[in-house]
């Protein structure tokens, strides 16, 4: 793909500005005429020399509520640091309602997996499929349910958890 320096200029500062490889392929046919695939666009922005910038998260919310959910965590593990496999199994430490922990040795299957201690001290393992990427979590005492607070705690410490795992 030609372009001359003003456009390749143009294409520079949609990735400046976070614009995604199909939004910028969309933006040289509608702005400059140039219909291109997206391995043309991908190729261009590797000529360019420019990382595209990652997206911001969807969900506003959720990065406060996370980044309070991990300074309360950080507070309540001390000096512990994060959690290991098998340390999920005990009780939350006082002023922690839930406990998530990340296995070192995935289960077979898995994408990623590891182990909850919600609330009232009931335990349950939980994983990502590796084939079909569902989530699934499996209490130690069949048919027990968490509560929608603790599920809702789950899933904040969980995102948190796997975000320390690089996932």
């Amino acid at each position: 793909m030609n372009l001359d320096d003003a456009q390749k200029a143009q294409v520079r500062a949609w990735l400046e500005q976070g614009l995604q490889l199909g939004e910028i392929q969309k933006r040289l046919e509608t702005d400059f005429g140039i219909r291109t695939t997206y391995l043309d666009v991908k190729l261009l922005v590797s000529d360019l020399q420019v990382l595209p910038k990652d997206p911001e998260p969807r969900n506003p919310l959720s990065r406060e509520v996370g980044a309070t959910g991990q300074g309360q965590s950080q507070r309540n593990r001390g000096a512990a640091g994060p959690q290991q496999a098998g340390a999920g199994d005990a009780m939350p430490s006082r002023g922690q309602r839930v406990a998530v922990s990340v296995d070192q040795l995935t289960r077979p299957g898995a994408v990623v997996s590891g182990s909850v201690t919600f609330s009232d001290g009931k335990t349950a393992t939980w994983y990502i499929d590796e084939l079909t990427g569902r989530f699934a979590i499996a209490p130690t005492q069949e048919g027990y349910r968490a509560s929608s607070a603790d599920m809702s705690q789950f899933q904040l410490a969980l995102e948190q958890a796997l975000a320390q795992h690089g996932f």
